[in-house]
């Protein structure tokens, strides 16, 4: 009768075993799901808003709070877009300035720099809005510099395709800005409001 006993025990136990493996095993997969879902959801962000930003959305939610912060503004924008824009097929339109935001991006970012947002042909660039940066400024000028030697070589290539070549205006300005998440619960980005903005602005259109 004990051996019967400790068969059946032996047999109960053997199956809590495998359905704990089982679990496990379930669990693990979802997590890794989970994990694949989550990653797809930051990279598409990240198209977005700038990878710090990003992360802190999905581990603080959306309610960021907005805070006043001393960076530095770069505004950039092509001279004689509008004029241009209607006088070519929408396709070469489109894929002269994807070439103009991506070559210009890049050199924001090597510089410490991010892109902020892209307002019709123009470039929103923050220096020292999402780390302390003392250098912020040099940065930016340093940035300004780089884009004007990437247009130049752009405007080769253009040049070469028989395509229109571009001419572009940078205004900097340094001073206090709010900054955070801005928006609806619908749509939101990472932005910066005040007169910095609006200085950085004119002073381009200089």
């Amino acid at each position: 009768m004990v051996w019967i006993l400790v068969a059946v025990l032996a047999a109960a136990v053997v199956v809590l075993v495998l359905r704990d493996r089982r679990t496990i095993a379930q669990l693990e997969r979802r997590l890794e799901a989970s994990s694949r879902e989550l990653e797809a959801l930051q990279r598409a962000f990240s198209r977005f808003a700038p990878a710090e930003v990003v992360e802190e959305i999905i581990a603080q939610g959306v309610s960021t709070h907005p805070e006043k912060k001393e960076i530095t503004v770069l505004f950039a924008d092509l001279k004689g877009f509008t004029a241009m824009s209607e006088r070519l097929d929408p396709a070469v339109l489109v894929t002269i300035l994807n070439e103009y935001f991506e070559r210009m991006s890049r050199v924001i970012t090597a510089h410490r720099g991010h892109v902020s947002k892209f307002i019709g042909d123009g470039i929103l660039a923050l220096f020292g809005a999402l780390d302390a940066n003392p250098w912020q400024t040099n940065d930016a000028v340093r940035a300004a510099f780089a884009m004007q030697a990437s247009l130049a070589e752009l405007n080769v290539r253009l040049a070469a395709d028989q395509r229109p070549t571009l001419a572009m205006g940078i205004g900097i300005h340094r001073g206090v800005v709010v900054a955070g998440v801005i928006g609806s619960a619908e749509l939101v980005e990472y932005g910066v409001i005040g007169s910095t903005v609006n200085v950085a602005s004119r002073v381009q259109e200089l």
